[in-house]
C-alpha cells in the first residue's frame, strides 16, 4: 500500500533524483513519465507512478513553466468598459466557452479590461514583461492598437473577428454577413416590404459585414436600398432606443427592423411599443446573438443565433495550440487562421 507524504532523505519536499531512484530509472525517464511523453515503456511508466505514489512526489509546475519559458496563463481581454462585459450576453457566453476549453489544462485564465488609454498603457507594460503566454482578444475594433501591439511583442494572440479583410491575426468569427441575410430573407419572406436596420459600432467588422448582408438580400429580392431606413447603433439598449426614435422620425411607414443584437432589440421594442406599434403586426422586429434576452422578451424575439460559447472554445483552442508552437513567428505568420462559424436564425413571434 502506498504511503503518501512520505519525507525525502533531505528531509524536505522528495526530488525528481528520489523518485528516479526508487523506480530504478535515470532523472530523464521520471521527467517524460510526469510530462505524458509517450516514448515509455508501459512498465517504466508504472515503476515511475509507483515511486511517485510511494514517495509522495509532487511535480514543481512553476519551475517546469519557467525552464520552459511559460507562464501557464493566458489573458482574455476586454478592450471595453466593465459595465458592457457585465451588461452583455455576449461576453459571459465567451468566457464560459474559454473555461470549458481550459478545464482540462493547467492553464490559468486571466480577465483584464482595456477600455481606457490608462487601461491600455497598464496592459501594455504588463504583457511586455511576457506575464502571460497568450492572450485571446474580444470586440476588437478597427484602430485598437492592442493586436498590432501583440504582434510586436511576439505574443501568441487570437481575436474575436477579424478587423478587416486582411487580418494577419488569427481570429474566430461567426458568419455576419450570412447571418444578417438570413434575417432580412426572412422578414421579406413574410411580406414586410419597408426593412430597417439598426446597426452595431460600425468600426467593428462583423457589425460591418452584417450591413453588407442586409443590403445584398434586399437587392438580391428585388428591394432599393434606401439609405433612410440605416441608423448607427452600438450594440447597446440606449443605442437601440436612440436610433429607433431616429428611425420612426424619418421613416414612419417602416414595418420591419432588423437589430445588430438582442440587447440593441430590447431598446427598439421599448420605442416602438411607446410609439403605440405592435409587434409583430404593425412592425416585425428580429435581433442577433439569440441571448436569454431574446428568449425572455415579450413577444420572444426572433434572433440570429451566433454560436458564441463555441467560438470562446475554438479561440482557445487555437492560442493553445500557438502557444505549444515555438517556431519563429516568421514560420507561424504564414499559418494565421481565419475560422468562420455558421449562424442560424431562430424564429419565435416578433416577426
Amino acid at each position: 500500500m502506498a504511503s503518501h507524504g512520505v519525507r525525502s532523505r533531505s528531509g524536505g519536499r522528495p526530488t525528481l533524483e528520489e523518485v528516479a531512484a526508487r523506480a530504478g530509472v535515470g532523472r530523464g525517464t521520471v521527467s517524460r513519465v510526469i510530462n505524458g511523453s509517450p516514448r515509455v515503456s508501459e512498465a517504466t511508466r508504472a515503476a515511475v507512478e509507483a515511486a511517485v505514489a510511494e514517495l509522495g512526489y509532487v511535480p514543481n509546475t512553476a519551475a517546469r513553466a519557467l525552464a520552459a519559458n511559460r507562464t501557464d496563463a493566458i489573458a482574455l481581454v476586454v478592450p471595453e468598459p466593465e459595465t458592457r462585459f457585465f451588461t452583455e450576453p455576449y461576453f459571459s457566453d465567451m468566457l464560459r466557452g474559454v473555461g470549458a476549453a481550459l478545464s482540462d489544462t493547467e492553464m490559468q485564465l486571466l480577465l483584464i479590461f482595456a477600455g481606457s488609454d490608462r487601461e491600455r498603457q497598464r496592459l501594455a507594460q504588463y504583457l511586455a514583461a511576457h506575464r502571460v503566454d497568450g492572450v485571446l482578444l474580444v470586440s476588437v475594433h478597427a484602430d485598437d492598437p492592442l493586436p498590432d501591439m501583440l504582434s510586436q511583442l511576439e505574443i501568441p494572440a487570437v481575436i474575436s473577428g477579424p478587423r478587416s479583410a486582411d487580418e494577419t491575426l488569427t481570429s474566430v468569427d461567426s458568419d455576419n454577413y450570412g447571418g444578417a441575410r438570413q434575417a432580412v430573407e426572412h422578414l421579406i419572406g413574410r411580406g414586410r416590404r419597408t426593412v430597417a436596420h439598426i446597426t452595431g459600432r460600425l468600426d467593428v467588422y462583423g457589425a460591418q459585414r452584417r450591413v453588407d448582408g442586409y443590403r445584398d438580400a434586399l437587392r438580391e429580392a428585388g428591394h432599393t436600398v434606401d439609405e433612410l431606413l440605416i441608423e448607427p447603433g452600438d450594440f447597446s439598449e440606449d443605442g437601440g432606443r436612440r436610433a429607433m426614435e431616429a428611425l420612426l422620425e424619418r421613416r414612419p411607414d417602416l414595418d420591419a427592423v432588423f437589430a445588430a443584437s438582442d440587447v440593441t432589440a430590447a431598446g427598439a421594442r421599448q420605442v416602438l411599443r411607446e410609439a403605440g406599434r405592435r409587434i409583430p403586426d404593425d412592425v416585425a422586429l428580429v435581433g442577433y446573438d439569440d441571448s436569454a434576452i431574446a428568449r425572455h422578451m415579450e413577444p420572444p424575439l426572433t434572433s440570429v443565433r451566433q454560436p458564441i460559447e463555441e467560438m470562446g472554445r475554438a479561440m482557445t483552442d487555437l492560442l493553445l495550440a500557438e502557444v505549444a508552437d515555438r517556431r519563429p513567428s516568421a514560420t507561424r505568420e504564414l499559418e494565421r487562421r481565419q475560422v468562420v462559424l455558421a449562424t442560424e436564425l431562430v424564429e419565435r413571434a416578433s416577426s
